[in-house]
């Protein structure tokens, strides 16, 4: 079975998070009545996994972001093995499956038609909508005791979103291109990482950064990478950014966005990504990668399982820190995915057959190794992939502060950025310009600080000088 597949390419080596005892008495709930308790006690530290309610029969519905997981040739465990081992200790809920290629825009449709799903991956709410929406897992307090990451989608003391897995910030790469190329060490720098992709044209037959670009969605991946990789700051980006006057100029030492985002730029301009950045294909990547067509993309650590599994050399694959260095340090992101909630307005039998549920696949389906993630779970193994990071400082975002959760999602929409919610289009728009000469990276910088000045002065946002 792929279960044993997946996890001896990617058995883990050494570094794990704390420990901590999981919550759960021997309450031994069962039954179908046992969903008729008040919801308002139910929390997910009460549960106690194979126990708890192993009788309840019920459906509940999943509405999910994963269609690659749909497909018997996906070359990691699929929907169909996770849910058929959810049923060996769950044999009455069952879980209505839907998934969809458009999950980010879509999701928002479906919570503001009143008409949604018992478990959703959340998409970008506000903060402060989130108990319209959702219900808690339990308080932040007791949720830290249980899982990494809690406070990702923490409101009012209360936790509305489980992280499904939890990613490092870096770029996946393949080894034997790097080695073909002559590169002997990983880029740390922006220079360095543009000096690498020009020895992979030189030297190699691969394409030196694949864009991604006519997929959209995968543009939006170079946002994760303008916070604490690119600052050393864990909370540049929900507080400091916010208040910041010139977010995007040129801080002269290879840090923050600029360097981010003019890595792009110039590897464009200088011929280093496919002949036709238009003709771009998500699903033909990863085969691409594998064998060795491809140098490196950039794109979170979930994407690392699904270049092993695309071909016959998933040992070729590597994963590297983004090459930004502050002061001499390369920093590492690491942070909660798509995170699971349970619908506000679902029956008691849904909400505890989906706490269950999500329960079970954050602590026993092994979904965050199988994908390459930062354990969610406290007692999660941290896979080899990310031995190349041994060298960084892993930081995670700081939350935003005291009645400001907000802020982001404000300027994001009045600003039209919308940094690490969807906004791939302005990632794109650096590729076109890049490679037809229509504005210069300075110009486009130049618009984004005019865009977010003003969104700072229409919300009221004090700016810091």
């Amino acid at each position: 079975m792929r279960w044993k597949r997946i996890l001896a390419v990617m058995m883990a080596a050494g570094m794990t998070f704390s420990l901590a005892a999981c919550g759960g008495g021997d309450s031994g709930k069962g039954g179908t009545e046992g969903g008729s308790e008040d919801t308002e006690l139910l929390s997910y530290s009460e549960i106690e996994l194979g126990k708890d309610y192993t009788d309840l029969e019920v459906t509940i519905s999943l509405f999910n972001h994963r269609t690659d997981l749909e497909s018997d040739d996906y070359g990691g465990v699929t929907w169909k093995e996770y849910l058929e081992e959810f049923n060996k200790m769950y044999p009455g809920i069952t879980v209505d499956l839907t998934t969809d290629t458009n999950y980010a825009d879509d999701a928002l449709t479906h919570l503001q038609s009143g008409d949604y799903e018992t478990v959703m991956m959340i998409p970008a709410v506000d903060k402060s909508d989130l108990s319209q929406y959702f219900m808690s897992f339990g308080s932040l307090s007791d949720m830290e005791q249980e899982i990494n990451y809690a406070n990702s989608w923490e409101y009012d003391g209360q936790v509305y979103g489980v992280p499904s897995t939890a990613t490092a910030q870096g770029i996946v790469y393949n080894k034997k291109v790097f080695e073909e190329a002559g590169i002997t060490e990983l880029p740390k720098t922006p220079d360095e990482f543009i000096d690498a992709l020009k020895a992979i044209k030189d030297n190699t037959d691969a394409i030196p950064l694949y864009t991604n670009y006519a997929a959209g969605w995968t543009m939006g991946a170079w946002d994760a990478y303008i916070g604490g990789n690119a600052t050393g700051d864990a909370a540049y980006m929900n507080q400091t950014l916010l208040h910041t006057k010139d977010p995007f100029k040129d801080y002269g030492d290879g840090t923050h966005a600029y360097a981010v985002y003019k890595i792009l730029y110039d590897a464009t301009a200088e011929g280093l990504i496919e002949d036709d950045y238009t003709t771009t294909d998500w699903e033909g990547c990863k085969a691409m990668i594998n064998n060795g067509e491809i140098g490196c993309m950039v794109l979170g650590s979930w994407a690392f399982a699904q270049m092993v599994e695309a071909g016959e050399h998933g040992d070729d694959i590597g994963y590297m820190p983004f090459p930004i260095s502050v002061n001499g340090t390369q920093y590492a992101l690491a942070g909660g995915d798509y995170a699971y909630a349970i619908n506000a307005n679902a029956s008691d039998e849904n909400k505890t057959a989906a706490m269950v549920f999500i329960k079970w696949m954050t602590e026993e389906s092994g979904w965050c190794f199988n994908e390459g993630g930062y354990p969610v779970d406290k007692d999660g193994e941290l896979p080899a992939m990310y031995s190349a990071f041994d060298g960084c400082t892993v930081l995670s975002d700081k939350v935003a502060l005291p009645g400001e959760e907000d802020f982001l999602n404000q300027m994001n929409s009045e600003s039209e950025l919308s940094f690490n919610a969807g906004g791939d289009a302005k990632v794109q728009r650096i590729v076109e310009s890049a490679f037809t000469g229509a504005e210069t990276f300075d110009d486009i910088m130049a618009d984004w600080t005019t865009a977010w000045n003003d969104a700072q002065e229409a919300l009221g946002i004090e700016v810091a000088e």
